[in-house]
Order: C-alpha cells, then sequence, then structure tokens
C-alpha cells in the first residue's frame, strides 16, 4: 500500500509539473504572437502613413496590403486571446478557431476580389478565381453557422445544466467569455 501512495504521488507530481510546462509554454507563445501583431500593426500603420503621404494613387494602390496587415493582426490577436483562454482554463475550445477561419476566409475574399481586375483578361484563371471565392464563401457560411450552433448549445446545454446543478450540489460551471463553459474546479479530476 505504501507503493501506491508513492507512486500516485510521483505521477501527482510529474502531472503537475507538466501542467507548469504547457502554462510556460503558452505564455512564450502569447508573448510572441504579442509581439509579431505588434510588429505588424507597426508595419501596417507605416505603409498607411506612407500612402498618405503619397496621395489618392498610392492609398488606392497601398489600401488592399494595409487592409490584409490589419485583418493579420485580427486574426493574430485572435490566437492570443486563444492562448489566454487555454493557459486559464487548461481547455480547447473551437470558438476561436471557427472565428480565426472566418477572418482568414474573408481576409482571402477580399484579397481575391482587389486583385481581380488583373486576371479578368485570363478567362481560364478568372474562372479558377470565381471557384475559389464561391468556396471561400461557402466556408465562411459554414463556420458562421458552426459558431451559432455552439453559442445554442451553450445557451441550452450547458446554462440549463448551470441552473439545474445549483440545486443539486454538482460543480458549477462559469462562462469563459467565448460562449462555451468550463468547471470551476480545474485542478481537480
Amino acid at each position: 500500500m505504501n507503493e501506491k501512495n508513492h507512486g500516485e504521488s510521483w505521477t501527482s507530481k510529474v502531472s503537475a509539473l507538466m501542467g507548469s510546462s504547457e502554462s510556460a509554454v503558452l505564455v512564450l507563445i502569447g508573448v510572441a504572437l504579442v509581439l509579431v501583431a505588434l510588429l505588424l500593426l507597426f508595419a501596417g500603420m507605416h505603409d498607411l502613413w506612407e500612402a498618405t503621404l503619397g496621395g489618392p494613387d498610392k492609398i488606392e494602390h497601398k489600401s488592399i496590403e494595409i487592409l490584409n496587415t490589419i485583418l493579420l493582426v485580427m486574426m493574430t490577436m485572435e490566437i492570443v486571446y486563444t492562448v489566454a483562454i487555454s493557459l486559464k482554463s487548461h481547455t480547447l475550445n473551437a470558438e476561436p478557431f471557427l472565428i480565426i477561419g472566418t477572418i482568414a476566409a474573408i481576409r482571402r475574399m477580399l484579397v481575391i476580389t482587389a486583385t481581380s481586375t488583373d486576371i479578368e483578361a485570363r478567362p481560364e484563371i478568372f474562372h479558377n478565381t470565381l471557384v475559389e471565392l464561391g468556396l471561400l464563401a461557402a466556408t465562411v457560411i459554414a463556420m458562421t453557422v458552426a459558431i451559432f450552433i455552439l453559442r445554442i448549445s451553450q445557451r441550452k446545454y450547458v446554462d440549463k445544466e448551470r441552473h439545474g446543478s445549483s440545486s443539486s450540489g454538482a460543480p458549477e460551471h462559469e462562462s469563459n467569455g467565448n460562449g462555451l463553459a468550463r468547471s470551476g474546479n480545474l485542478t481537480e479530476h
């Protein structure tokens, strides 16, 4: 029986060490992503400033690049938010990834439509571009529906469980701010 207690304490220590290691790596990832977002934002603001000084023609030419950069900053910050949620709750939630995918698809659609005048003269490439736009639109719709389903299911099942569990003595659940719920006692398994 003493060996069993020794084995449990050893595995508990290793588990705690692995949890701390995960948290340390997530913090480093978050810091790196914030730095990348800041650098991208600085580059976008620099391009905007240069375009403004260059006049309307330069603004028209640079606007797609600036918009592309700003949307990339939004995606990066959404990933930072996902890392922060993972760090806090030690769970992986689907909704932030769906939001990132939606932003990425919209970003690609904007770039394609802005540069489509260059390829209208070549019908085979233009046809492929239209197919890509259609697939991207379908992807945006699918991800939006998935986000909607996640939020509806959270309201229907998790909120119902939360209200029902307060009287039954079961562990309470709290929202983590992105429409999904997590257990109130994360350290006990």
